[in-house]
């Protein structure tokens, strides 16, 4: 799992499309007055208020201290807890699961899979959205040219995302215990408000662990020079986001 430290200010201000496209998701869990609900991955705090407002009795819980001290800031009247989804426990199991676009950042799945699991009471559910198979495919293949063109491409690490197949998540949730009742992948072409430049840098500053300032400056410059022909129209940049949504119960 990549080590991140999120800009929470610079998340909400120019990458706030995350929480935007993670409203129509809460359609998906349909949340019930009086329900306990937990937001794994909740950054900010902005959808777990939204889930809130339904009446559900709303907990949030994120690994970056950042995002949670934003999100306390912001959301005073609900609980936010830094956690790691691979290994967290609460006292009470809750009715409902919520996730969306963080799952994705894991390595150890199975780990997320079984807490995940734990945390939810029998016949609760799981309502989740992360990158699907082939997101941002061709943003990764531009910055990978990059580094070839610079001589450092054996310097990328093996870190990075994991973006699953229907197939490969759903087995990997049915293999730990869950029934999957809907699975969709889809695709999102997403306008970037903080440009391709300023993507790369919040969402794939991890990739340059081990290069210079300077290195990560001409690499970056290059992957966005490589991309603009198919990734800029009209004065915008867009990404090749792809989706993947389920719903699963315990």
């Amino acid at each position: 799992m990549p080590e991140l430290k999120w800009n929470a200010n610079l998340y909400d201000d120019k990458y706030a499309f995350v929480s935007k496209y993670g409203e129509d998701l809460i359609g998906w869990l349909a949340p019930q007055k009086g329900e306990s609900i937990l937001d794994v991955g909740c950054g900010t705090g902005q959808l777990a208020a939204e889930i809130a407002e339904y009446g559900a009795r709303v907990t949030g819980m994120d690994q970056s201290p950042q995002m949670i001290e934003k999100a306390r800031a912001a959301y005073p009247g609900l609980p936010f807890d830094v956690k790691d989804v691979r290994d967290f426990t609460y006292g009470e199991p809750f009715d409902a699961l919520f996730s969306n676009a963080m799952l994705h950042w894991v390595d150890d799945q199975e780990a997320a899979i079984a807490s995940m699991y734990l945390a939810l009471k029998p016949g609760g559910r799981l309502v989740l959205e992360m990158g699907g198979k082939g997101n941002v495919q061709e943003i990764i293949q531009a910055l990978e040219e990059a580094m070839w063109e610079a001589g450092c491409r054996e310097r990328l690490t093996g870190e990075g995302w994991y973006f699953p197949s229907i197939g490969e998540y759903t087995s990997l949730l049915e293999k730990g215990g869950f029934r999957v009742t809907t699975a969709l992948h889809f695709d999102r072409e997403t306008p970037l408000e903080g440009g391709m430049e300023g993507w790369i840098r919040m969402f794939g500053g991890f990739l340059f662990r081990l290069f210079s300032p300077e290195e990560t400056n001409k690499i970056i410059a290059r992957a966005v020079e490589l991309l603009k022909p198919g990734h800029y129209r009209g004065g915008a940049w867009y990404a090749d986001y792809k989706r993947l949504r389920i719903k699963a119960v315990k």
